[in-house]
């Protein structure tokens, strides 16, 4: 039997084994069914790049083995299916209750803002709009593993650490509370590499990854790694990793604390249904 056979017979085993443990959870002691809980809608923005949605599925068997019986769905903005109304309408056909929707998205922008609610306001009338993931120290402890999985060290002397800097790369967008956001998370990572941290873009927003990198070498940062801020592969994500002189880390991926972090703002939007969705770090 070949590995790949091996793998994807466990895989098949976990999926069965979480259904199973998920069923039972509905199930009280006195035998009564529980009623079901809201069903968390991962939104991911959807790429062409088939590595991407293989990458978000992984990372809702997660959130699955975390949560059973949390029932856990998936929609996509574009490109790829299922698309967001049409996972809306099959929770609708089966008589689902409440939903709360989950970006997957790292920062506020447009399909935040606007037209993730405007989808769940047009579908069913019991869905809420979670924060995107990004800022939390969830996302910077992802961050930081990427980075260190691609070669960054633990430990730096005086000389390294004044020579070092990190380039955050994220996708990019026009509206400036995304830029704020992103800004936020390059100040935590920072933080907790000690090092300084700048936000660059792929697209839509300034600097872009080359520019911040030569900035940075112009300030005597040459050893200078690329943090990828991407849910999953795709073109941005690759074309940042490209441009990196030193390392550049994988994109954040099914890392655990990506899983918990989906359920944190799944279940801050259940217990503060009418909190603006955005994500406020004082109360995260």
């Amino acid at each position: 039997m070949t590995a790949t056979h091996l793998d994807s017979t466990a895989d098949l085993m976990n999926r069965i084994g979480s259904r199973l443990a998920g069923q039972l959870g509905l199930v009280a002691p006195d035998g009564r069914r529980r009623p079901a809980p809201p069903a968390l809608v991962a939104v991911a923005h959807g790429s062409r790049d088939p590595r991407a949605l293989s990458t978000v599925r992984a990372l809702l068997d997660r959130v699955r083995a975390l949560r059973p019986g949390l029932p856990v769905h998936l929609g996509h903005i574009e490109l790829n299916a299922p698309l967001l109304p049409d996972t809306l309408a099959e929770l609708d056909a089966r008589g689902t209750g409440a939903a709360v929707l989950v970006p997957l998205l790292l920062s506020r922008g447009h399909h935040v803002k606007r037209d993730i609610p405007e989808t769940a306001a047009a579908a069913r009338p019991h869905t809420r709009v979670a924060a995107p993931l990004g800022p939390h120290p969830l996302l910077v402890d992802v961050l930081h593993a990427r980075l260190t999985e691609a070669g960054w060290p633990g430990r730096m002397d005086g000389e390294t650490r004044r020579t070092s800097a990190v380039v955050l790369a994220a996708a990019g967008s026009r509206d400036p509370e995304s830029r704020a956001d992103t800004g936020r998370t390059a100040r935590l990572l920072a933080e907790r590499l000690g090092v300084p941290v700048v936000p660059a873009y792929a697209s839509a927003a300034a600097p872009t990854v080359p520019d911040a990198l030569r900035a940075l070498a112009a300030r005597g940062r040459h050893r200078t790694a690329v943090a990828s801020c991407f849910t999953a592969p795709g073109r941005f994500a690759t074309e940042c990793s490209e441009a990196a002189p030193w390392i550049a880390s994988a994109p954040l991926g099914s890392h655990p604390a990506m899983a918990r972090l989906l359920l944190h703002r799944y279940d801050r939007a259940l217990a503060v249904p009418d909190a603006p969705a955005e994500p406020a770090l004082a109360s995260a």
